[in-house]
């Protein structure tokens, strides 16, 4: 079986490496950078640097999306936009000018369920099949084949595709039919986008109290207040780099998704419009790709206080041992 990668960013290479580690055929490609036009789809060779290393390791690389396609079984995209996604997937260089019966399309970006299921239609009448497979959990994860990954696709599918997303993952969720897997994995970066805004306005308010951070850290681990963002991020925060290997225009994407699909349902939400607001405030002052944490930098400047303590580390890293994933039922 031969592996088709599109998409090499942050998290793309990490998954990619993940299988090429554990001995799948790859074949590899890369030409998104989120500026491009849908005119220049792919720059041929341009950024077969983003895949240097896996080449190196044995992945093979793939001028184009419509050669990578014709050469793979199973087509993974890992893409930071539905636009970007649908460029790589329809354009006349793209995927499905490549795909044939039998094959699938596993869709690994945080995109929309609309998209996902109009996409995929494309696919079933050529006779393919598709599945919406978001992962979660962060990078650090994904570099150990231990992050968490939802499965939108009917059982028959999922039994297909079950065994490279086990090597990807640990924890594997078959959410119901394509499109339920993006559904959900908008509304997990809401929340932890609600966590992490959260995080920020604790951490600065016992600043101004003037309580050790390194305290206030350890009490919020240890408390009903805890969570996974807490855990990782407030590290990075209080470390200063900032760096979660995730960035702000990421974040305003996936919560203006989210809340898409609230207003599609007629539910009136309250904090997730706050959160947009605060989103583009922050990628207004300090630049769409500003690393998602620095969204603390909003109240440090308001307030002339510095969230800042020694002893955190300056990236999050998983010291678990990769193994293999499982199903959660």
């Amino acid at each position: 079986m031969t592996i088709g990668f599109i998409g090499l960013g942050n998290l793309g290479e990490k998954l990619a490496a993940t299988l090429l580690r554990n001995g799948l055929d790859l074949i590899i490609h890369d030409s998104m950078d989120g500026t491009i036009t849908a005119d220049e789809v792919v720059i041929s060779g341009k950024f077969k640097e983003n895949g240097s290393k896996l080449i190196t390791s044995g992945a093979k690389w793939a001028d184009k999306p419509i050669e990578l396609a014709k050469k793979s079984d199973i087509i993974i995209t890992c893409l930071p936009s539905p636009i970007i996604c649908a460029q790589v997937m329809e354009s006349e260089i793209g995927v499905i000018k490549g795909f044939s019966a039998g094959k699938i399309w596993l869709e690994m970006s945080t995109t929309s369920k609309s998209e996902v299921l109009r996409i995929s239609k494309l696919v079933s009448e050529i006779g393919g099949y598709s599945a919406d497979c978001p992962v979660s959990g962060g990078c650090h994860k994904a570099a150990t084949g231990n992050i968490s990954i939802f499965a939108g696709c009917n059982r028959e599918v999922f039994e297909k595709i079950k065994s490279i997303l086990f090597i990807m993952g640990k924890k594997v969720l078959h959410t119901g039919n394509i499109g339920t897997a993006s559904v959900l994995k908008v509304m997990t970066n809401y929340l932890a986008t609600a966590n992490l805004v959260s995080c920020c306005e604790a951490l600065t308010t016992m600043k101004g109290e003037g309580l050790d951070l390194a305290k206030t850290f350890e009490a919020i681990k240890i408390s009903s207040g805890n969570s996974f963002v807490h855990e990782t991020e407030s590290q990075v925060i209080l470390n200063g780099s900032r760096n979660i290997n995730f960035t702000m225009d990421l974040v305003l994407k996936d919560i203006e998704i989210f809340q898409k699909v609230a207003d599609e349902k007629k539910i009136p939400l309250e904090i997730a419009p706050k959160l947009i607001e605060i989103f583009k405030d922050g990628i207004s002052t300090y630049g769409h790709r500003a690393f998602s944490p620095s969204i603390i930098r909003r109240l440090e400047d308001k307030t002339g206080l510095q969230i800042l303590c020694d002893g955190f580390p300056e990236s999050i890293e998983d010291d678990n041992d990769e193994v293999l994933g499982y199903e959660v039922l």
